[in-house]
């Protein structure tokens, strides 16, 4: 595990409401060496995003003012921001299996509870290409 100091250049953004998982995901982050910020609602998000465009935006399905497709969807409909990565964090299983998904391109998707390793395995993946 790299120390806080250790940089790799890589901007990552998450979007998530719930301060716990924002806490965690920011603190391993950081750990790793990626330069982290957090945001808890879509509109948020694509304010941030618009500012400066991340290389990797982790988010949530369930928000409270836009779910994380419906910000996908914005997101993959504007040419400038339309190849961002997006990897998905779900806690329900059945959140998959709606068309909701369906026209949209994401680089992966992480389940509730997070495993660190896992997560960092599709970060890595993504970010590395």
């Amino acid at each position: 595990m790299r120390t806080k100091e250790t940089s790799n250049n890589h901007y990552i953004l998450i979007c998530d409401d719930i301060p716990e998982n924002c806490f965690f995901l920011e603190t391993f982050l950081k750990l790793e060496g990626y330069e982290v910020e957090i945001v808890n609602s879509g509109r948020a998000a694509l304010t941030k995003i618009e500012a400066k465009k991340p290389d990797l935006l982790l988010l949530d399905l369930m928000m409270p003012d836009m779910d994380g497709y419906q910000l996908a969807r914005l997101i993959q409909q504007n040419p400038v921001l339309k190849f961002l990565p997006i990897l998905l964090i779900i806690a329900l299983e059945e959140a998959l299996t709606t068309s909701a998904s369906s026209d949209l391109k994401l680089y992966g998707i992480i389940r509730k509870p997070i495993d660190p390793d896992g997560l960092l395995e599709q970060i890595k993946a993504i970010l590395e290409c």
